[in-house]
């Protein structure tokens, strides 16, 4: 579907039915890509909603790529920013 001219609106049909498992993440899409968004209450979430995504990905025959993870915090906290590829 990426690269055609119907693929973002059959995504956005298509993924209707993927959420987040964890209350207060959530999941922002766009186009045909899929944003997960957890506070930092939640970082112990992320193993799950990633296995809760890619099971969603295999069940609709769609492909995940994995391209990026940021963790921001507030400096206030003395907390580090990390930027994995």
């Amino acid at each position: 579907m990426q690269g055609s001219g119907i693929g973002p609106a059959s995504y956005v049909v298509n993924s209707s039915d993927l959420k987040a498992i964890t209350p207060g993440n959530s999941l922002c899409k766009y186009a045909d890509d899929t944003y997960l968004i957890i506070p930092s209450a939640n970082e112990d979430s992320r193993i799950t909603e990633l296995e809760n995504i890619e099971q969603w990905s295999r069940t609709n025959n769609l492909v995940l790529n994995r391209t990026l993870e940021i963790l921001f915090s507030d400096k206030r906290r003395k907390h580090c920013f990390n930027n994995h590829h």
